[in-house]
C-alpha cells in the first residue's frame, strides 16, 4: 500500500516539476570573454604587459653580462692562473645562479599579479552577474565552460553582464 501511496505522489509531482522547468529561466556568463573584453580585463592585461616588459629588459641586460663573463673566461682561461680561473667561474656560477633565480622570481610575480588581478575581476564579475540575474528573473545563471554540454545560445547573456560590469566600474 505504501509503494501505492509513493507512486501516487510522484505521478502526481511529475506535472508540477516540468511546469516549474519551463519557468525556470536560465543563463550563462562567459568568463573568460569578460576577462579580455572588459575595461578591467585590458587595465590588467596592460599593467602585466608593462610589468613584464621591465622584467625582459632586466633579463636582456642580465643575460649579456653572462654572455660577456662567459666570453672572459674562455679567452682569459689559459693565461689565467688556476686560483684566478676559479675565481672567475664560481663568479661565473655565482651570477648564473642569480639569473636562474631571477628568471622564476619574475616568473613567479608576473603569475601572483596575474591571479590578483583575474581574481578581483571575476569576483566582481559575479556579483554584478547575481545582480543581472536577480533583476531579470533568471533562475540561474551559469559559469560557460566545458562541462556544459548544450546551453541554447539565447541563454548567454555574457554582453549584457559585460556592459553591466564596465558601467559599475564607471561609478
Amino acid at each position: 500500500m505504501k509503494r501505492f501511496i509513493l507512486a501516487f505522489f510522484l505521478m502526481a509531482a511529475v506535472p508540477f516539476a516540468a511546469s516549474a522547468a519551463e519557468a525556470a529561466k536560465v543563463g550563462s556568463v562567459d568568463i573568460q570573454k569578460v576577462l579580455l573584453m572588459s575595461e578591467a580585463g585590458k587595465e590588467a592585461k596592460e599593467q602585466l604587459s608593462q610589468k613584464a616588459a621591465k622584467y625582459e629588459s632586466e633579463k636582456t641586460t642580465r643575460e649579456d653580462e653572462l654572455k660577456k663573463l662567459k666570453g672572459e673566461l674562455e679567452k682569459q682561461g689559459l693565461v689565467l692562473s688556476e686560483s684566478a680561473r676559479s675565481a672567475k667561474e664560481r663568479d661565473y656560477q655565482q651570477r648564473l645562479k642569480e639569473y636562474q633565480r631571477f628568471l622564476k622570481d619574475a616568473q613567479d610575480d608576473l603569475q601572483a599579479k596575474n591571479d590578483e588581478f583575474t581574481g578581483k575581476i571575476v569576483d566582481e564579475v559575479v556579483k554584478v552577474a547575481q545582480a543581472y540575474g536577480r533583476q531579470n528573473g533568471y533562475t540561474a545563471i551559469f559559469v560557460k565552460s566545458e562541462s556544459i554540454v548544450y546551453l541554447d545560445p539565447s541563454a548567454d547573456v555574457t554582453e549584457e553582464v559585460l556592459k553591466s560590469f564596465n558601467a559599475s566600474r564607471k561609478k
